[in-house]
């Protein structure tokens, strides 16, 4: 394991001493040339970038009274300094959201409030220079869009719309990060995250099923572009190739086959997950969106659900109705879109499927509340629902179950750490420190109630969690999905009722 320093857990969570520039050196690598012309955006800095920077600005403001509202309402009360934990981990003051926010706000003020402009001195406006860029590249680059900090915010200044700003004015000119505009244009070029290419695809799902009959004799399909299907599913590529992620998709494959309903995955939008919202460009996030209409429309699908996929649960929830809606196609008797985690929890409720819970009784299992559902969306016809829904398919299939602190679950749930645009080995220290706040939660049930394993419904944050789990001396496979679970215990013989 790399050279970090890892933060000491304890039972406090005290405010660290503060340690000016401890992550000024933290910046992720620059997207090259192609990646950058493939989204749209300049190729290398453009020369008169402050003034497009400042025009970008300007245009985004106009845009979102939001935003506006934003930079225009924080009074510095400081009530979100200590929420953050990015800034929990690293010590470093420009971490605290507040701080982070004025790196732009101070901007702003500069060239679009009256006494920016007159008097900056008195206000802490600052010209766009290059240094203040780096500061931007940097810092904007250590917040993970999670939105903790709105939830404690008197004002409900969301820092996550900040950074998404700041991110699209540093791509508008010429310096983008390489994770995300990668990710981005690898699903414009082939469909998916990973660029994983149509027959590739189609023999990862042709193992599965392989594997599958192996384990319980059951023919379970993993079907692939079925027209007439009733149902879309997509997911994050993650649940294709890797521990622990398949083991959900395999679990949504049984729960489909336990309830006799037809599926599809689409070759043409395999992927849910949309980084295009990390970087703030909605002309990104409505290229990438449109391919699921689009394979909806073409494979004559009636319903569309999503996967174990925090942010492209938010994208989902939030957006496509806008974005790519309406959905006029689709059948208006079931929710759209549809969570696999409502899908799953709406057949238990009605008990379409049946749990051998015993088969988990090896595990002793949290549940980690992904920052995008939490905060950002919600499941079921009822508030809450993307707290209760997931716990209780959970319950449904183990016998042994124990929630973190409640001071770090539900809304004021703590990021993984990896989450928007940061799962990325050049930030890797920055990961490993922004996950301590969740690693001190997940030590006290650990130490209290023997916990030994995490179920979460995000693929960023399964993966960060694998990661940085060995830091903090915990097993790098104690993270699984919550369709893992169900994988494990549902019963695929004859009894389940059909619907």
């Amino acid at each position: 394991m790399s050279e970090i320093k890892v933060p000491v857990l304890s039972k406090s969570r005290a405010v660290p001493f503060l340690e000016p520039g401890a992550m000024a050196h933290s910046k992720p690598f620059p997207a090259g040339p192609e990646i950058q012309a493939r989204l749209g955006f300049p190729d290398k800095l453009v020369p008169d970038w402050e003034k497009v920077a400042v025009n970008t600005l300007g245009d985004l403001v106009k845009q979102s009274r939001a935003l506006r509202v934003f930079l225009d309402s924080c009074v510095k009360c400081g009530a979100c300094t200590d929420k953050c934990h990015y800034f929990l981990g690293t010590a470093d003051p420009k971490n605290m959201p507040v701080a982070r926010q004025d790196l732009l706000r101070s901007v702003y003020r500069r060239y679009y409030t009256f006494a920016g402009k007159f008097f900056p001195g008195l206000v802490g406006a600052r010209d766009m220079t290059k240094e203040v860029l780096d500061d931007w590249y940097s810092y904007f680059h250590q917040c993970s869009q999670c939105r903790r900090c709105s939830v404690f915010c008197p004002f409900g200044i969301d820092t996550a719309e900040i950074s998404m700003a700041a991110r699209h004015i540093m791509s508008s000119v010429g310096l983008g990060q390489k994770y995300t505009n990668e990710i981005i244009s690898k699903v414009h070029n082939i469909g998916n995250n990973l660029g994983l290419p149509e027959p590739a695809l189609a023999d990862t799902l042709a193992s599965l099923e392989e594997d599958v009959k192996e384990e319980t004799g059951v023919d379970v399909r993993f079907p692939l572009d079925i027209k007439g299907a009733e149902v879309l599913v997509v997911t994050p590529s993650a649940d294709f190739f890797a521990e622990p992620h398949i083991d959900g998709l395999i679990g949504y494959a049984k729960v489909f086959h336990a309830a006799g309903v037809s599926w599809t995955l689409s070759s043409h939008a395999s992927e849910a997950s949309n980084f295009s919202m990390f970087i703030g460009s909605h002309s990104n996030l409505q290229r990438v969106a449109v391919r699921i209409r689009e394979a909806a429309q073409e494979l004559g699908v009636r319903r569309i659900i999503v996967g174990e996929c925090g942010h492209a649960w938010r994208v989902a929830y939030n957006y496509w109705n806008t974005l790519i809606g309406p959905f006029d196609f689709l059948d208006r008797n079931y929710p759209i879109p549809q969570h696999i985690c409502e899908f799953t929890h709406d057949l238990i409720d009605r008990g379409a499927l049946r749990f051998d819970k015993s088969v988990n009784d090896d595990k002793v299992v949290t549940f980690h509340d992904s920052c995008n559902v939490s905060r950002a969306s919600r499941m079921g016809n009822h508030p809450g629902g993307q707290f209760t829904i997931p716990r209780a398919i959970i319950r449904a299939c183990c016998n042994h179950f124990y929630d973190m602190a409640p001071e770090t679950i539900h809304e004021k749930t703590f990021c993984c750490g990896g989450g928007g645009g940061l799962l990325t080995d050049d930030l890797l220290e920055l990961r490993v420190k922004g996950a301590a706040p969740r690693m001190n939660a997940l030590r006290q049930v650990v130490e209290e109630h023997g916990v030994n394993h995490v179920a979460a419904i995000c693929a960023i944050c399964k993966s960060q969690f694998a990661k940085v789990l060995p830091y903090y001396q915990f097993p790098m496979d104690m993270v699984g999905s919550v369709h893992g679970l169900v994988s494990k215990a549902i019963q695929l013989g004859p009894g389940n009722k059909r619907v």
